[in-house]
This record gives C-alpha cells, structure tokens and sequence, in this order.
C-alpha cells in the first residue's frame, strides 16, 4: 500500500486520458517508475554509510510513500480523491481484460475495507497477548515456538501491513459466507505468509482459521526468465492474450481450412483458440508445480493442447451435423478401442470428484486430452458414417456425441470454449 501511495503521487501529474493508456497499465508504469526511483536512492544512502536495510526505509521517496499511507488511514480528504482516482483507471482496465478472458467475480473485497477491522483484531490480541508492541510501538507475534520467527501485524506508525488486513478478510469471508474452507489460490513464494496468517487467526481464536486453506501454485515463468513487477520485467496479461490471438490466427490460417468463415466469426474463433490455448497451457500442470509458458507451443494443432481439443470437439460436431444417433440400437460387441472409448467415459464423474478433492485442475485437463486423444485414434481406424452394420453406426454415433459433450463440459469447467467448427 504504500508504494501504492506515491504512485498515486505521480499519476496526479498526468492522467490516463491524456496518454490514451489502459488503467491498470498506465498505473502500472509507474508503479515501476516507483521501484526505479527508490533504487536510486537507496544506492546513494548506501554510497554514504547507511545500511541498506536502513536506507530502504529511509529513502525519500519512501518517507512520501509512508507519510501518504498515514493520510490516507486518517481519511485525508485530497489523499482519498487520488486514491478513488487512481483505483476507477485501475479497475477499468482490470474489467476490460477479465471480460476479454471470460473471468467473473461473485464478490470482490478491497483492502480499504478489511484494514480497519484488521486493526481491531491486533488491538484486541495485543488484550489478549497474542500480540506484543516493541520500543517503537509497532506491534508483533512471536511464532518461534511453532517454527517461524517474529511477524510484524503493525507498523510503529499505527499503519496496517498485508497481514494486518488478511486477518480483517478472513473475518469478513467468514462471516458473509460461513464457509468450511477458504481457498486462497496464491503463487508458492507467499507460503509463509499464509502460514503466518493461519496461525495468528488461531492464536486469535478467529471462527475462520481451521478453514484457511493457501492452494500454493508454482510461479509461472517466460522463456526469457522469472517476471518481477517492480523492475518492469513482467509481462502483461493483455500483451499475452493479444500474441496469443495472433499465434492462433497464423497457424490457422496455416492450415487453410477457413475460408468459408465470415470475417466476424473468424475473430471469435482466433479469440476461442488463442485465450484457450493460454489457459489450457496453465492448468494441464500440477498447481504445485512451477513452469515455463511458451506461447508458440501451447499452440500446437497435434500436441497436449487446447487447439487438440478444440479441433477435436470440431471435427465430432461436424460429423453429427450430418447425422444424429437414433437414440436406440441393437447389441453389438464392443472393438478394443470402442470399449477404451466407452471406459474413459464412465470414469468421468469419478475423475470430477477426484480433481475436486485434490483442488487439481491439471486432472481433468489431462483426463479431456486423453479423451480427445483416443477418440482421434478410433476415428482414424474406424469408419463412423460406413460402419460395417446399422448398429455399430449407432453404437459410434453416440460415443462421438458423448465424446463432443464430456470435452465441452470438461473444458467449460477449466474456463474454455470449444468451437463448433474449425
């Protein structure tokens, strides 16, 4: 947050308007412009004898970041107008991007809302001695004796830390929607915090805390190497979706089979093949596991990827837009690669669970290559529409429209579309 501050403080200067930059990028520039400027700083402390634990938080431009951070707490009137400023472009562009990637929210919690409450709980275990105040009046727990080490909950100043306002979320979670377990999908290199929080709200003896689960996912990493936000090395969500889309478009059009596609359909369908190829490339991975994203290789018509799935999906509907199942047949037995077929479909509930269970997206995504998988081997060995007899044309009409419905059920349940055509 108080970087956040003095941000605020250069946006003031401009604004997102007068560049014609997307909110949350324009906030986001200078929330690197921030990072490069304390650096500078640092080093010149440094350079003259300060230690640079010391030197970080005596910068300047920290001292302005920490002192906005005190007015903005107080409520101070102009501070607060260029806080709602600086949110409004910020959650504007955050809605454009989230709508573009088919992401919704059924309730969203700011930290202006938690904070205060997160501060009547350090309060009430400092009562308690959950917590105890240092010489400089910032507030701490001890966590030695559970194998950490001390935490602060409060700066000297009186101002909140992230911990401070998590302890207030979980509270509010807790009360809106008395829930078992509240997951917090977070990358890994935030486990000790949520260590560190899950033991405070039982110190506290917070209804909450048992619940506190931190789903750790490894960090997503670029060919070029680790993404930082401060120093400007990461790369934005839209620049990813937007080469994605391209990626999408070339090689489908490498493959030369849309030419009948109106010009509107065809961007919704570099858009369905590029966000899903994007998703399905993050979520066919163990969460726990880090990874590299490569672009050029979550895009691959032939491999462990969503355009695989899609283009399989596709390629099913059109063979039962020319004829559909009965929805009745005779007895016939089952070839080895009908029955591999008909088994995977029967496990699909049973594989639901299981994913659920283990909060593991990456089961169903493998489980749907798989299936997509193995029916483009029996389609490959085994006519459908000249099937040796009418019972084994109806047998292999209902096991491509189950096939079709099992793909789009399991890819919607990771968050994409699957095509009728391609």
């Amino acid at each position: 947050m108080q970087e956040y501050g003095i941000v605020a403080t250069f946006c003031k200067r401009r604004n997102t308007a007068s560049t014609g930059t997307k909110g949350d990028h324009f906030v986001g520039d200078y929330y690197v412009r921030f990072g490069d400027e304390h650096k500078k700083e640092v080093a010149a402390l440094v350079d003259n004898g300060m230690k640079k634990e010391e030197a970080e938080q005596q910068a300047p431009i920290m001292r302005k970041a920490q002192k906005m951070l005190q007015d903005w707490e107080a409520g101070e009137p102009s501070v607060m107008a260029l806080w709602k400023t600086m949110n409004s472009w910020v959650y504007q562009g955050f809605d454009v991007t989230y709508t573009r990637i088919g992401c919704d929210f059924d309730k969203v919690y700011y930290e202006s809302e938690t904070y205060i409450l997160g501060k009547q709980l350090v309060e009430k275990g400092l009562q308690q001695n959950v917590f105890f105040k240092k010489a400089d009046s910032s507030v701490w727990i001890d966590l030695t004796d559970d194998g950490l080490d001390e935490k602060i909950v409060q700066r000297r100043d009186g101002t909140a830390v992230y911990i401070t306002q998590d302890i207030g979320l979980a509270v509010n979670k807790y009360d809106e929607f008395k829930c078992d377990r509240s997951l917090y999908v977070v990358g890994d290199e935030q486990n000790y915090h949520f260590k560190v929080l899950k033991l405070i709200c039982q110190k506290l003896q917070l209804p909450s805390a048992d619940g506190i689960y931190h789903l750790s996912y490894g960090m997503v990493e670029l060919p070029t190497g680790r993404m930082k936000t401060r120093e400007g090395t990461v790369v934005d969500a839209d620049d990813i979706v937007d080469e994605m889309v391209q990626v999408a478009r070339a090689k489908t059009e490498e493959l030369g089979k849309v030419q009948d596609f109106e010009p509107s359909e065809l961007v919704s369908l570099f858009d369905t093949i590029g966000i899903g190829a994007l998703k399905f490339f993050l979520l066919r991975v163990d969460p726990k596991k880090r990874m590299v994203f490569n672009p050029e290789e979550s895009i691959d018509f032939h491999g462990f990827t969503a355009p695989f799935i899609q283009f399989t999906h596709a390629r099913i509907k059109s063979i039962l837009r020319k004829e559909q199942p009965a929805g009745s047949g005779s007895s016939t037995d089952l070839l080895p690669q009908e029955k591999t077929l008909v088994v995977l479909i029967e496990q699909f509930e049973t594989l639901l669970i299981e994913a659920a269970d283990n909060y593991d997206p990456s089961k169903v995504a493998i489980y749907c290559y798989n299936l997509a998988k193995t029916f483009s081997s029996f389609y490959t060995e085994h006519s459908i529409t000249n099937a040796e007899s009418a019972a084994k044309k109806e047998l292999r009409l209902q096991l491509a429209m189950l096939t079709a419905t099992v793909i789009k059920i399991s890819m919607n349940l990771l968050g994409i579309s699957v095509p009728e055509r391609m």
